[in-house]
């Protein structure tokens, strides 16, 4: 009976180009649904890592705006982290086996 049913609305001309329509759009155009769903995936993860860039963009502005301000923190940012040192002065490097992120 439902079969019949759906016999007699697939034989109806219009119903059937519509159905053939949205299963080619769906399954075999250049713009199918999963490539849609893979699209819009990649986008919420650029969008993600653009968020991220510009948090670490505003924080090292922030550093550099408070590094360039004052004497002492610019000695001492260029100490911690490009290990400059003065003449005649030796650097010693700890590093803290414990607490090593490139072993995990």
């Amino acid at each position: 009976m439902l079969y019949r049913r759906l016999l007699r609305y697939l034989r109806n001309f219009y119903v059937a180009t519509g159905l053939g329509l949205l299963v080619w759009m769906t399954f075999f155009d250049a713009n199918d649904l999963p490539t849609q769903i893979r699209n819009r995936w990649k986008l919420y993860e650029l969008d993600q890592e653009a968020r991220f860039y510009q948090e670490k963009i505003k924080a090292v502005q922030n550093e550099r705006r408070e590094v360039l301000g004052n004497d002492q923190l610019r000695e001492k940012f260029a100490r911690e982290k490009y290990l400059m040192k003065k003449e005649g002065e030796d650097v010693f490097v700890i590093v803290d086996e414990h607490n090593d992120p490139l072993e995990k």
